[in-house]
């Protein structure tokens, strides 16, 4: 079992920047990539950004150039920066972590961006 829980989030005005965190706790040595998804009202859950054990990273490409993804294994935590924000990217953005045999979610923080 992982336990995740994102910290971050809040309103920014366009242009602005926010600094998502997820911590993980639990069994923490089954988890192989981590990730954030996005959910905007009315849309479908969709991924933004992850990253793998080793560091490799992929990024959606409406983000890229503004948003990066770290990971901190000796914390059990994974970040991500947002700059140059969007109206666009407000959404509730979700961490993830894949294993082997599940996919476990966050509860999800709240990211509103103000034109």
């Amino acid at each position: 079992q992982v336990r995740l829980v994102e910290s971050g989030g809040g309103l920014v005005q366009a242009g602005g920047s926010l600094r998502l965190s997820c911590a993980a706790s639990g069994s923490i040595f089954s988890i192989n990539g981590m990730g954030w998804y996005r959910q905007a009202p009315g849309a479908q859950r969709e991924l933004v950004a992850r990253i793998t054990r080793e560091g490799t990273t992929n990024y959606a490409e409406s983000v890229k150039g503004r948003f990066t993804i770290s990971r901190d294994n000796a914390k059990n935590t994974v970040y991500l920066q947002m700059n140059s924000l969007k109206p666009e990217d407000t959404a509730v953005y979700y961490c993830n972590a894949d294993t082997v045999r599940l996919d476990y979610w966050g509860k999800g923080t709240l990211v509103t961006v103000s034109s």
